[in-house]
């Protein structure tokens, strides 16, 4: 039987933007289902998400960052790192593991653009409920199958 609960993991880096994605998240799965974990970074957010997903406890979880070019570092092989990391979590548990981790190419820490990314991390927050539900309900039934 798959577990009716569900882990969510969210990156302390811009929190005000990567924060919405759980609320997209609750408007689907309902809040009493949901464990709700911080990290620093995205950096931290595999290790996490295998831990929890080798518990046992819960259907699928889900990871939340905005990896943005601080100047310092390539942003984009922490992102790649991030998402190689949440999936061989997910694979090596067998525990599904999903990302709403984004990484823009153009961004600016404007309030034009800090409302756009609040706004589409809500809509990827009930993109990835939808996917933590659906994939639950398939595995459930592919396991009644066999």
């Amino acid at each position: 039987m798959t577990p009716t609960r569900y882990a969510f993991i969210k990156a302390q880096w811009h929190a005000d933007i990567v924060d919405r994605a759980l609320d997209g998240f609750l408007q689907l799965i309902p809040a009493d289902q949901v464990d709700v974990y911080d990290v620093p970074g995205a950096f931290e957010m595999p290790l996490l998400a295998r831990d929890l997903a080798a518990t046992g406890r819960y259907g699928a979880v889900t990871c939340a960052a905005f990896v943005v070019d601080g100047g310092i570092y390539r942003h984009d092989f922490v992102a790649q790192a991030v998402v190689d990391g949440l999936m061989r979590a997910g694979l090596d548990t067998g525990v599904p593991v999903l990302s709403v981790s984004l990484t823009p190419h153009h961004y600016q820490e404007t309030d034009h653009h800090n409302a756009i990314y609040r706004e589409h991390f809500v809509e990827k927050g009930r993109e990835a409920a939808n996917a933590a539900l659906m994939i639950s309900k398939t595995r459930s039934e592919v396991r009644q199958a066999a």
